[in-house]
């Protein structure tokens, strides 16, 4: 069992110092880790965290690397100003207007960059010594790949012979495009398969080591320093296949971790003083016996406060599963609602009779209005706007409040030809235009008119959820 002993946890340094983790090897190669800003309209803390950068560095640092982690999306420093973020972790990134790219002009919205000043950034990396004998650079969303862009060229400036290496969803997604970056390499997929594995260790002029134990599901959170809030990966991929969803593209199969690691990952976080952890499972209620109830026992008795950003699956909340997460200290509870037109989902992952089983479930298990959200998918090829309504309305009826999910255009899921075919946006050629910011789908796009009597809509269902 994991120590619950609380430890002093390493101060935030001063601005501009960045350290290398200690190695027990002589001479091993240094990895930095690079989270890179994010240019786009808006954009907000929901417990975000780079995982798969996290796992690389995990994997690195247990073969023997000294690890390093820039995120520009992280406090990082004691002396920089930062804007304050709620009490569970969530918050804003501080952001500074800069041009929209030239595919956007007629957009009415204002185009920022949020994380660190680049200028404070580059004067960070470049006092950091030794310097690095490889960079990692992740990417997120398909449609940030300017913020890739602009770290990689930066590492370029500062070390001219430093292989630099792209990585993470876009990369993945975009493989042609992203090899247009000024980057060495282009991994696609999981850093863990041999032929990833064996691409970077190459760079390195090294043959390479046997993966460790759990490869892909240990993240290296001891890289934050006073975190305001953790993140388990507790299994990777999914065994659903949704028409508008990419998790088997990034994580082909399905696999859990042992309980083992998810304890003794939950017991680190707690000895750093963290309180508020976030899974980051995309299915989460899957085989729950594995490793999610003892978690959630061990949490319980150390009084985490639990919160699940990615929507879990509705079928699965009966009624012992309901009281097992509100009694584990769940507390921010996100569902995939999707839609209530039965008749025209875009999956197979609930039914009406499983919906209303799970409404009643979690209001007997003591999950109120402030705990659960249903994300509605909004923005699809062919939506019907009345069926999104009817949605809204029947769900906050049942005292399930609803959160507008506005679809992104995917390359690689079944869905995306069709957004190709209906959106008026070069889909297939920019990943720029796959912001869901921009409604890439929805006839006419956005306008602040349409946004605005949507989220009245939605206001007016939660106050008056039973109209006569």
């Amino acid at each position: 069992m994991p120590s619950s002993k609380t430890i002093p946890a390493p101060q935030r340094p001063r601005w501009p110092r960045i350290t290398w983790t200690s190695s027990p090897k002589a001479n091993s190669p240094r990895i930095l880790g690079i989270n890179p800003w994010i240019h786009d309209f808006a954009a907000y803390g929901l417990w975000s965290r780079p995982a798969g950068l996290l796992s690389a560095l995990s994997m690195l640092s247990q073969c023997g690397c000294s690890v390093a982690l820039m995120d520009t999306l992280e406090r990082t420093w004691a002396d920089v100003p930062w804007p304050r973020p709620h009490p569970d972790g969530r918050g804003p990134y501080p952001k500074a207007e800069i041009p929209k790219p030239a595919i956007f002009a007629q957009v009415p919205r204002r185009f920022c960059r949020y994380g660190h000043d680049p200028t404070r950034v580059q004067a960070a990396l470049a006092a950091l010594s030794p310097p690095p004998d490889l960079v990692l650079v992740t990417s997120i969303m398909t449609y940030w790949y300017p913020g890739v862009d602009e770290a990689v060229r930066l590492c370029r400036r500062l070390w001219p012979r430093v292989p630099v290496v792209v990585g993470g969803v876009y990369a993945t997604l975009c493989p042609e495009h992203a090899r247009r970056l000024e980057a060495d390499h282009c991994i696609c997929g999981p850093l863990e398969t041999p032929e990833n594995w064996a691409a970077l260790w190459r760079l390195l002029g090294a043959s390479p080591p046997s993966l460790p134990a759990h490869a892909g599901l240990r993240l290296a959170h001891e890289l934050y320093a006073s975190p305001d809030f953790g993140v388990i990966l507790g299994s990777r991929g999914c065994p659903f296949a949704c028409a508008y969803c990419a998790s088997r593209l990034l994580s082909p199969g399905f696999c859990q971790a042992p309980k083992s690691l998810v304890l003794e990952r939950l017991g680190s976080l707690h000895a750093q003083g963290v309180r508020h952890v976030a899974f980051y499972d995309d299915a989460l209620l899957v085989a729950p016996e594995i490793w999610l109830w003892p978690a959630l026992a061990w949490c319980a008795e150390h009084h985490m406060t639990l919160h699940t950003p990615n929507a879990v699956h509705i079928r699965a909340l009966t009624p012992d599963v309901c009281r097992r997460l509100w009694r584990g200290g769940v507390r921010t509870l996100r569902l995939g609602l999707e839609t209530l037109d039965f008749n025209h989902r875009l999956d197979v992952k609930l039914t009406l009779e499983e919906w209303e089983q799970a409404v009643a479930a979690l209001h007997a298990a003591g999950f109120g209005a402030e705990h659960v959200r249903a994300y509605v998918l909004f923005g699809l090829p062919d939506e019907d706007d009345d069926a999104t309504a009817a949605t809204i309305a029947e769900a906050s009826r049942l005292g399930i409040p609803v959160e507008l999910a506005f679809y992104s255009p995917i390359p690689g899921t079944p869905l995306f030809a069709r957004a190709v075919r209906v959106s008026p946006w070069p889909l297939a050629e920019e990943p720029l235009t796959h912001n869901n910011s921009l409604w890439p789908c929805r006839p006419g796009g956005f306008s602040w008119a349409e946004a605005a009597r949507w989220k009245t809509l939605v206001r007016q269902a939660q106050r008056n959820p039973n109209p006569q």
